[in-house]
């Protein structure tokens, strides 16, 4: 399907809890999240179902996000019975590790195909004191394992945060050198807790590109979304710039999001949202016609750079990023 400015949608990134392990000072408040009741939460028949009819009009990508997926029971068990829908082409999971080295196996075998890990430094008091509270050895535990497995590709994911972690950033990309994956930087975006220190650690793309002189324009095609990538030469793997801020590319936007509690977000950075429960449990509506509804709601840009929050309505990890 496309929308209004012609951009072909076959991506859904599906949220499957607003709950976390790990409480990352830019996404999670300290004390948590007051936990949804059951009812407002899909079911993973649900879920499965709505997967099934985003299908049959041109989804073939799903990414399983949060919250933290992992802290959901059963999660193998979504991406089998995704992964087997007619028309789905490929299943990811972004996850922040802590939980994943003892599933890899298991969720490889359901049908996983690439594999995304929040890792936002690489020593382990930092990454303790971010997240606070995670453990970065579980977290390269995680990483080896999926890499063992043959999961391809596996890459991480980086917030860059002014003053905090852009010290290490020669030393993420340099990873890429001694083991095949794809190490990924992200320009924090003001969503949520984040739009509290949007100001004071903002780092952009640019700055952090200057920092690597040693990286070539490597070929795309390592996935589904807006990094542009580079590689130091005879590298294992890449390295990818996410400038959500400072270089637009929603020019390219070919998804939409699932929330947990089932509305339809067209966009990240957006008050739009379209209900699919009441079309799932009472029949009211047809699935596909709110599909078509929610994309041709779908923004030209997203215009977070002239707000203040700019999540509308949610937070991030309400969203799945």
């Amino acid at each position: 399907m496309r929308d209004k400015f012609n951009r072909g949608i076959d991506y859904m990134r599906v949220s499957v809890t607003d709950l976390c392990n790990l409480r990352c000072f830019y996404c999670m408040p300290e004390d948590g999240v007051c936990k949804r009741g059951h009812g407002d939460v899909l079911r993973y028949e649900e879920i499965v179902q709505i997967v099934e009819e985003g299908a049959k009009i041109g989804i073939n990508k799903i990414r399983i996000t949060g919250g933290e997926p992992l802290v959901r029971p059963g999660i193998e068990e979504l991406v089998a019975r995704i992964s087997e829908i007619e028309g789905i082409k490929e299943v990811s999971m972004t996850t922040n590790g802590i939980l994943l080295d003892g599933k890899v196996k298991e969720l490889k075998r359901a049908g996983l195909n690439r594999i995304n890990i929040s890792m936002d430094s690489l020593n382990p008091g930092k990454y303790r004191r971010i997240t606070r509270g995670g453990s970065l050895e579980r977290v390269f535990r995680a990483v080896n394992t999926c890499l063992e497995e043959g999961i391809k590709p596996v890459k991480t994911n980086t917030v860059i945060l002014k003053g905090i972690n852009d010290d290490e950033i020669e030393d993420f990309a340099r990873l890429t050198t001694v083991l095949p994956i794809h190490v990924r930087f992200i320009e924090l975006m003001p969503v949520g807790e984040a739009a509290e220190v949007y100001d004071k650690y903002y780092m952009s793309v640019d700055e952090v590109m200057a920092k690597l002189p040693g990286l070539v324009p490597a070929v795309q095609g390592m996935g589904n979304g807006p990094a542009e990538c580079y590689a130091y030469k005879g590298a294992l793997g890449t390295v990818g710039f996410i400038a959500a801020l400072s270089h637009n590319f929603c020019r390219n936007c070919n998804r939409i999001r699932l929330t947990a509690d089932g509305k339809i977000k067209p966009c990240l950075n957006s008050n739009v949202e379209v209900d699919l429960k009441p079309a799932i449990r009472e029949g009211k509506g047809s699935v596909a016609e709110l599909f078509g509804a929610a994309i041709g709601q779908k923004p030209e840009k997203h215009h977070m750079e002239e707000m203040q929050d700019a999540g509308g309505n949610r937070r991030m990890y309400q969203i799945g990023g």
